[in-house]
């Protein structure tokens, strides 16, 4: 998983950008990634990764957000196994482990550099909520500038 989340975001990081990107990369790792058994436990979600042979291709987190809802969190397709249905299968299934959890809404959000994931989320019925300039960093947000797109889908 470490693996796969440091090479999409350094895939995704434009050049003038790329020393804020390994600063959210180290951020994210130290305070996410090396630690997701603790990080989704405690917050009462749950982590999943999709195999392809004995290697990791994709994965995805959900953790709550709000009292109906689950928040979408890293959803990355390693890119060679892109254009296979494996970012459609696994937001499905995180739709249906939304709902066995008494859950009936899925939010999310990702960044204006990824125009796949975009077009995935409009394609499969999610609302466009709000757009954002993230300023600050976080674990869950680079900063820098870049344009978040926040979305939700009653499920």
């Amino acid at each position: 998983m470490r693996e796969l989340f440091v090479k999409v975001n350094r895939l995704l990081a434009p050049a003038d950008m790329r020393d804020t990107f390994e600063a959210y990369i180290a951020r994210s790792l130290s305070e996410e990634i090396d630690r997701i058994s603790d990080y989704y436990s405690v917050r009462n979600g749950g982590f999943w990764v999709a195999v392809d042979g004995r290697r990791i291709a994709g994965m995805f987190g959900l953790e709550p957000s709000g009292g109906e809802a689950m928040e979408l969190r890293r959803m990355y397709v390693d890119p060679e196994a892109r254009r296979r249905g494996i970012a459609r299968t696994m937001l499905a299934f995180a739709e249906r482990e939304c709902l066995r959890r008494n859950r009936p809404r899925l939010d999310l959000s990702t960044s204006e550099l990824q125009r796949e994931a975009l077009a995935l989320y409009r394609g499969a019925g999610y609302a466009l909520v709000r757009e954002e300039v993230a300023v600050g960093a976080s674990n869950k947000t680079l900063g820098g500038g870049i344009r978040r797109y926040h979305f939700t889908k009653a499920l």
